[in-house]
């Protein structure tokens, strides 16, 4: 099993990192497999809304969206972490996601896998970050992994992260959570149980 975590802080190593690392020591303890996927410091275009993707598959851009896309195929599970930016997850990764997301529904490639989201800030902002990007994981039927509490850390360094037990023991208990349920759903596919088929999406406004 592999999991799949996306670092949106322009910090390659920064607190954000130190979080993600937390969470990836738990999910190597008990036997899975996971890699950090760095979003980088070069600018992250946001959608268009051009339809492209329903169409072929991938975005008109052909860049760094499309390269997560491909690893989305074989994880089996995501993390996706921010730092808090005025109380909101930060400009990249939202731009990142919303072609992410975008592309790859169209394909059904993120449906049924679980999936969480953590934040890093100095102080305060964290739960509203928090909640933009759960957004993107349940409109997208992704079960909810939780912990003990909303998944954050603080520090305004690796650090100090470091020095946020209760923040660091989050992502522990977050990854813990995340192990036990792949092995859950796995056993529940070994034993014939399959995801339930979604029906035909129906779309309306608020004029009909």
């Amino acid at each position: 099993m592999h999991v799949l975590m996306l670092n949106g802080s322009p910090h390659r190593d920064g607190c954000t990192r130190t979080a993600l690392d937390e969470i990836a020591a738990v999910l190597s303890n008990e036997g899975i497999d996971s890699e950090i996927f760095w979003l980088g410091n070069d600018p992250i275009a946001g959608c268009i809304g051009c339809g492209t993707c329903f169409r072929t598959g991938s975005c008109f851009r052909h860049d760094l969206v499309d390269a997560f896309i491909e690893k989305t195929r074989t994880a089996d599970g995501f993390i996706f972490g921010s730092p808090v930016h005025y109380a909101a997850a930060s400009g990249a990764i939202t731009s990142f996601l919303d072609r992410a997301f975008m592309a790859g529904s169209s394909q059904g490639i993120y449906r049924h896998k679980p999936a969480a989201a953590v934040v890093s800030a100095r102080r305060a902002g964290t739960t509203a970050a928090l909640d933009q990007l759960n957004k993107y994981i349940v409109f997208h039927q992704m079960p909810l992994v939780p912990s003990q509490y909303w998944n954050m850390v603080h520090g305004s360094t690796p650090d100090q992260v470091r020095q946020d037990a209760e923040g660091l023991q989050i992502m522990r208990t977050l990854g813990r959570n995340m192990a036990w349920m792949l092995k859950a759903f796995a056993a529940a596919r070994e034993a014939g149980i399959m995801p339930p088929e979604p029906e035909k999406t129906i779309r309306t406004n608020f004029i009909r």
